[in-house]
C-alpha cells in the first residue's frame, strides 16, 4: 500500500526500503545505534516495514513483527531534518489503521514516546513487566 500527504509518501512495500538510510536512521537511535547493517537488513527481511519517503529519499522508517492476533511495533524513526513535521504521527497513523493490523492487539516499547502513542489508542497496564532474555555469546 501507499499513502501520500504533499511530496511524502509512505509504502509497505518491503521493495522499495533503502537498507542504508534505514541503518542511517538507526545509527541516530538510542535504542539501535549498535545495531550491525547485517542485523538491521535480518529485521527488515522479517518485519512488516514502512517507510516514509521525501520524494526518493527515505526519511523514516517503523517495522511491525506479527502472528496475526499481535503485532509489535518497532523501530519507529523519522530523519532528525524532517521531524516537527508531523510524519511520525502519519506514519504511526498509517500503521496502526492498516487493514493486515488494525485489528490485531497491537504492542509496542517506548521511554520517550507515549504521549504520540495515546493519540492511537496505545495505554500502559498499571504493572508493567519487561524482561529479556539475550542470546549467548560464542
Amino acid at each position: 500500500m501507499r499513502w501520500h500527504k504533499d511530496e511524502f509518501m509512505i509504502s509497505d512495500e518491503r521493495e522499495l526500503v533503502d537498507t542504508d538510510a534505514v541503518y542511517g536512521l538507526l545509527k541516530e537511535t538510542y535504542w539501535a545505534k549498535n545495531r550491525s547493517k547485517e542485523t538491521v537488513k535480518t529485521t527488515i527481511k522479517n518485519s512488516l516495514c514502512f517507510s516514509v519517503f521525501d520524494k526518493d529519499r527515505q526519511v523514516g522508517f517503523a517495522r511491525l513483527l506479527t502472528d496475526s492476533v499481535h503485532s509489535i511495533l518497532l523501530d519507529v524513526v523519522i530523519h532528525k531534518d524532517y521531524r516537527g513535521k508531523g510524519l511520525g504521527k502519519w506514519l504511526v497513523e498509517c500503521i496502526t489503521n492498516h487493514p493486515e493490523i488494525s485489528d490485531l492487539i497491537q504492542i509496542l516499547w517506548t521511554v520517550d514516546a507515549d504521549g504520540l502513542y495515546e493519540k492511537f489508542g496505545f495505554s500502559s497496564p498499571e504493572k508493567i513487566i519487561f524482561m529479556i532474555k539475550k542470546p549467548k555469546k560464542s
